[in-house]
């Protein structure tokens, strides 16, 4: 959905790639009460920061949780629409308001069906194999040369 996508640029009709990298809670990073969402775009990196409000306000509304897959997502979905309404590509971090979280995380959860269809983070390849990757999955045996 909105982990790899590419967006046309309102002005200039490039394409623009992105794609999410991480999820980090800000107030360890910059004090600020917000959940930072990371994308490379076109190999620059761009921060979405959702308020972490959003989350009380959710559960408030509706009984339901916001997910690091969901908010990563929403915020991607946001990004999207960002770029295809002509954003100041200039910027390294954008802020949305509670308002707006709570609407991209509906749109998202609407397109999907449910949060149980939402791609897992990180996209991993299932054809790839560990040794490929340069790691072992979680709870995977190592190989013997890595125990040497």
């Amino acid at each position: 959905m909105y982990e790899d996508f590419v967006a046309i640029d309102r002005w200039t009709s490039e394409p623009i790639h992105c794609v999410w990298k991480g999820t980090i809670v800000a107030i360890a990073t910059r004090h600020a009460d917000a959940t930072d969402i990371r994308f490379a775009v076109n190999g620059k990196p761009l921060w979405i920061a959702m308020p972490n409000l959003a989350w009380i306000e959710q559960k408030r509304r509706n009984g339901k949780v916001i997910t690091d897959y969901l908010a990563a997502q929403a915020a991607g979905r946001f990004l999207k629409q960002s770029i295809e309404n002509g954003y100041d590509n200039g910027r390294e971090i954008y802020t949305m308001t509670i308002d707006e979280v709570l609407d991209h995380v509906a749109a998202v959860v609407h397109e999907a069906g449910h949060t149980s269809k939402l791609p897992s983070l990180p996209v991993v390849d299932g054809d790839a194999h560990p040794a490929e990757l340069d790691f072992v999955n979680p709870g995977e045996p190592q190989t013997v040369a890595e125990t040497l």
